[in-house]
């Protein structure tokens, strides 16, 4: 059940459950429960080289803010890379993907809005720490139930182009 959004909410400095997905972390900032479902943050540790599943969203908007190290992303047919202290905004209805380019750490800061979706990592970090695989049967189901669309037809050529690895890949 969501809270009154109008409670403050504060978050100290690391605080916050973190959630592995197999290459990326999920650190759970501000839950969308905690704001009546008007907007979640999370951050997300990413290790070098590590390629999100491309995806759609139907619900959401996602504004990124690199924290540390480089991102790169695919907002439909258009590449860009943000350092840090840079910002993407991934509009809902738009296939996207983003990745770890480098061969360092990266972390971003990942606004959505409006909130809930962060109930889906929650979800799926459960799975994978089940041993189910990013992809698999059990991952697309928990998608399609959050309104995301999991695509793989740019896998291929993000990989070879960019040296990447997907989630849950050695």
């Amino acid at each position: 059940m969501a809270k009154d959004s109008t409670h403050i909410v504060t978050v100290a400095p690391g605080a916050g459950e973190l959630v592995s997905l197999q290459g990326i972390g999920v650190h759970f900032k501000v839950r969308g429960a905690d704001t009546g479902g008007a907007v979640a943050v999370v951050e997300h540790p990413m290790e070098p080289r590590r390629l999100v599943p491309p995806h759609t969203h139907s619900r959401e908007d996602e504004l990124s803010y690199v924290l540390e190290g480089k991102i790169g992303v695919r907002i439909g047919d258009e590449l860009s890379e943000i350092a840090a202290g840079g910002y993407v905004f991934k509009p809902r209805g738009v296939k996207h993907t983003f990745w770890n380019p480098t061969d360092l750490p990266a972390r971003v800061l990942e606004i959505i809005v409006p909130g809930g979706f962060d109930d889906y990592f929650e979800a799926i970090g459960r799975l994978f720490a089940g041993g189910a695989k990013p992809g698999g049967p059990e991952h697309v189901e928990i998608s399609d139930r959050y309104g995301l669309s999991l695509a793989a037809d740019w896998i291929p050529e993000l990989k070879t182009r960019f040296g990447l690895r997907m989630l849950g890949e050695p």
